[in-house]
């Protein structure tokens, strides 16, 4: 009797694809975020093999920090354009000009603003489900995740008081105002995502590969120059060949020296890495438990 073993990667398609199915069966308001990056892309993929020819069964949802880099804006809109899909924008600018977002004085990065912009967009429209392509393997914290994350009424998190997860079987059931945060790349890695970059020969944003680029040293890293951050005294400052792992605000966003031009090159680089992705973000270093404050509030 001839039998069929799934290969890795589409064991991972395979249980991702049943996650947003089940999303959409389950819930009345889902979303898909989608900034540009590399796992959002994935999701998109993953949206098409689940539901074309139809179109998706929820729109795409932004929350533009004002602090992006410009390739990832342009990557997002044409990628939205492409697919036919609907994208909301949600501005933390606009947050700030309405009351609903409030900055703290000296504070460069904006991602701890993308919170309260995100639970107002998700309050606007009545989102019940928010999809999103967060991995267990990015930091200590999203470690701790369900694939289905309660939100209470507040967009709050509380990691001791989740709920089982059995197999592949999920708890969908919130009251009016709660919604919930699902992560159907939850059992992929850094390799796995690029690896399925590669197998499906998905475009990306050129800050991905290698390219030159001024950058200044700051607390061990490569930062990149720009008018969101500028170097100080004594700081050094060099024009390197460099790519960025993870995308974020542009004032804290790392970068690592690279030669790889390619996807086969970046996947060789990832499997000789031995510092995660999210190592390589400055406001995830401020404290042991930065993130997980930050998803206590509604983070994603």
């Amino acid at each position: 009797m001839d039998t069929y073993a799934l290969s890795h990667l589409e064991a991972l398609e395979a249980e991702a694809i049943h996650i947003l199915r089940e999303v959409v069966a389950e819930f009345q308001r889902p979303v898909l975020l989608f900034s540009g990056g590399k796992d959002s892309i994935c999701m998109l993929r993953l949206a098409e093999k689940a539901f074309r020819p139809a179109r998706f069964p929820f729109p795409l949802l932004h929350i533009d920090t004002g602090h992006n880099f410009p390739e990832l804006l342009d990557f997002r809109d044409h990628r939205a354009a492409e697919l036919g899909e609907k994208l909301i924008v949600r501005t933390v600018e606009d947050a700030l000009a309405k009351g609903i977002a409030r900055a703290t004085p000296g504070e460069s990065s904006r991602n701890r603003l993308q919170t309260p912009t995100l639970l107002a967009a998700l309050e606007e429209f009545k989102f019940d489900a928010a999809l999103g392509g967060a991995r267990r393997d990015e930091e200590k914290a999203r470690a701790k995740e369900r694939v289905f994350s309660f939100r209470d009424a507040f967009g709050q998190w509380d990691p001791k008081n989740q709920r089982p997860e059995l197999w592949n079987l999920y708890n969908a059931r919130i009251n009016p105002g709660e919604h919930m945060r699902v992560f159907p790349l939850s059992n992929w890695t850094e390799l796995d995502i690029w690896q399925y970059i590669l197998r499906e020969k998905l475009d990306i944003p050129s800050i991905y590969f290698a390219h030159r680029r001024e950058v200044v040293r700051r607390d061990g890293q490569w930062l990149p120059v720009s008018p969101l951050l500028q170097p100080k005294p004594r700081e050094e400052v060099r024009t390197l060949d460099v790519r960025v792992r993870t995308i974020g605000d542009i004032s804290c966003t790392g970068c690592i020296e690279s030669a790889a031009r390619n996807v086969a090159d970046i996947i060789t680089e990832i499997a000789a890495a031995r510092v995660t992705e999210r190592g390589s973000r400055a406001d995830d270093k401020r404290s042991e438990t930065a993130m997980e404050d930050r998803k206590r509030e509604g983070y994603f």
